[in-house]
């Protein structure tokens, strides 16, 4: 079975309240989560972007890739 790898980013955001909260996107497939840690926002990804493909499965096609992708950062 092929590979599927898909970029998320996750932010820092503050909520109404002024708590803050991490929210992840993948903008490939157009899912958002979120957690109250980096590393629950991105369980939360995941179990949504695993939620979101049982649902369209046909997704997978179009996101074939042999290696992930490579990110970088820049300050402004």
């Amino acid at each position: 079975m092929p590979k599927h790898y898909l970029d998320i980013t996750i932010v820092r955001e503050k909520l109404s309240t002024g708590e803050p909260i991490f929210v992840a996107h993948c903008t490939k497939i157009g899912i958002a989560s979120q957690g109250n840690t980096i590393e629950e926002a991105k369980k939360n990804i995941e179990e949504a972007i695993a939620l979101y493909l049982e649902e369209c499965p046909e997704i997978l096609e179009s996101l074939e890739s042999e290696e992930p992708p490579t990110f970088s950062f820049v300050e402004v």
